[in-house]
C-alpha cells in the first residue's frame, strides 16, 4: 500500500511552483505592482496638501494614501495569483492534482501560500518609498508590519481562491473580483477616512474585513503615534483580519473537498 504524502510536502511544491511561474511572467509584476504605484503617485500628488487627516493635520494625501496603496498591491497580487487556478484548470493540471493521492487541504494551502508570498514580496518592495514621504517606522512597528502584510495577503488570496475555484472563465473571474474586492478596498479606509462619510458608509466600513487590515497597517507604520478614535485598535484589527482569513481558508477547503477531477473537466 502506497503511503499517503503529508500536508506540507505537496503544499510546498505548489507554493514553489507559483513563485517560479510568477518570475517567468514579468507582465504580472508590472500589473500587480506598477498599477497601484501609478495610482499612489497620481492620486496622492493630485490631491496633495488639500487633504488633512484629523489625527495629524500636517499629513498630505500622498502620505494618507500610502497604507491603502500597500493593501492595494496585496489585493492586485492576490487577483493575479488566483488567475492561475483557472489557467491550471484549462491546462489539465488541477485535474491531475485532484486525482493524485495528496490531501485536498494541501492544495488550498499551497496555492494560498504561493500567492501570499508573491504579494508580500511586492508589498515589501513598495516599502522603500515610505521615507520619501516622511514615514519613519519604529522597529517594533516593522516587526509587526511584516507578518501583518503576509496575513492580509493570505486572506485576500484565500478569497480569490474561493471564487476562482468555481469559475471557468478568466473574464468572469475578473468581473467578480472587480465587483467584490475593489469596493472592499475603497470602503476600507484606504481611500478616505470614516470621519465625514455618510452614516451608511461608516456602517459598511465597520463590517468590512479589509478595514481592519488597513487599520493594522496604519498602526504599524505610525507605531506609538495618536490615531483617530474611529480607527479600530491594533488588537481588534489583527483579530478581524485573522478571522476573515480563517473563514475564507475553511470555505475554500470545503469547496475543494466536494470537487472531483471530473467536475473540473
Amino acid at each position: 500500500m502506497t503511503p499517503q504524502p503529508g500536508l506540507l510536502g505537496p503544499a510546498y511544491a505548489l507554493c514553489h511552483r507559483e513563485v517560479i511561474r510568477f518570475f517567468r511572467q514579468r507582465s504580472r509584476i508590472i500589473g500587480a505592482l506598477g498599477t497601484p504605484l501609478l495610482f499612489w503617485i497620481l492620486i496622492g500628488s493630485g490631491l496633495g496638501n488639500s487633504f488633512k487627516d484629523s489625527a495629524q493635520s500636517s499629513m498630505s494625501y500622498l502620505e494618507y494614501f500610502y497604507p491603502g496603496t500597500l493593501v492595494l498591491i496585496l489585493l492586485f497580487s492576490a487577483i493575479f495569483a488566483t488567475f492561475s487556478i483557472i489557467e491550471d484548470r484549462h491546462a489539465g493540471f488541477l485535474q491531475g492534482v485532484l486525482a493524485a493521492p495528496v490531501p485536498r487541504m494541501s492544495i488550498v494551502l499551497g496555492k494560498i501560500l504561493g500567492g501570499a508570498t508573491l504579494a508580500f514580496i511586492q508589498a515589501v518592495l513598495f516599502l522603500v518609498f515610505a521615507p520619501t514621504i516622511g514615514i519613519s517606522v519604529h522597529p517594533v512597528g516593522w516587526a509587526i508590519l511584516l507578518p501583518v502584510l503576509y496575513l492580509i495577503a493570505m486572506s485576500l488570496v484565500a478569497m480569490g481562491f474561493f471564487f476562482a475555484w468555481s469559475l471557468d472563465s478568466t473574464q468572469g473571474y475578473h468581473a467578480i473580483m472587480n465587483m467584490v474586492m475593489i469596493p472592499m478596498w475603497l470602503l476600507s479606509g484606504a481611500f478616505f477616512p470614516q470621519e465625514g462619510a455618510f452614516v451608511w458608509v461608516r456602517w459598511i466600513m465597520a463590517i468590512n474585513p479589509l478595514t481592519y487590515g488597513v487599520a493594522a497597517v496604519r498602526h504599524c507604520l505610525y507605531w506609538g503615534e495618536p490615531m483617530p478614535t474611529s480607527l479600530p485598535g491594533l488588537p481588534l484589527s489583527l483579530a478581524g483580519i485573522t478571522l476573515f482569513g480563517t473563514i475564507l481558508f475553511v470555505l475554500s477547503s470545503w469547496k475543494i473537498r466536494s470537487t472531483t477531477a471530473r467536475d473540473l473537466g
